[in-house]
């Protein structure tokens, strides 16, 4: 029998990796700056992840989902990781956390 998933936890683990992953030209990574707006994680154990960029024309469009996706697949536990990028609503500094404007210097 298949053990149970705690799907809490497995996206702990999620938000652990997201915070690894850094904007190449903001030095703050892609969870504190308010880039990811919802990790979503089913019990079958399969992972979307809807995000943004800082702008459409973001020069890492293609290579930063590619990597989300790539370190998210990787976490034992999980079967299958995608990531949906939307511009609805835009960013902007707003979304960022606390933490990220204290590093960027705006607060």
């Amino acid at each position: 029998m298949e053990q149970e998933i705690d799907t809490a936890q497995l996206g702990e683990e999620i938000v652990k990796v997201l915070k690894g992953i850094y904007d190449p030209e903001i030095p703050v990574d892609i969870y504190e700056l308010g880039l990811v707006y919802d990790v979503m994680v089913n019990t079958d154990r399969e992972v979307k992840i809807l995000m943004t960029l800082t702008s459409p024309n973001c020069p890492v469009a293609e290579s930063l989902p590619a990597e989300v996706e790539e370190k998210i697949r990787k976490i034992e536990g999980v079967v299958a990781a995608e990531v949906e990028i939307t511009f609805d609503p835009p960013w902007t500094r707003d979304l960022m956390s606390e933490e990220a404007k204290l590093e960027l210097g705006m607060l």
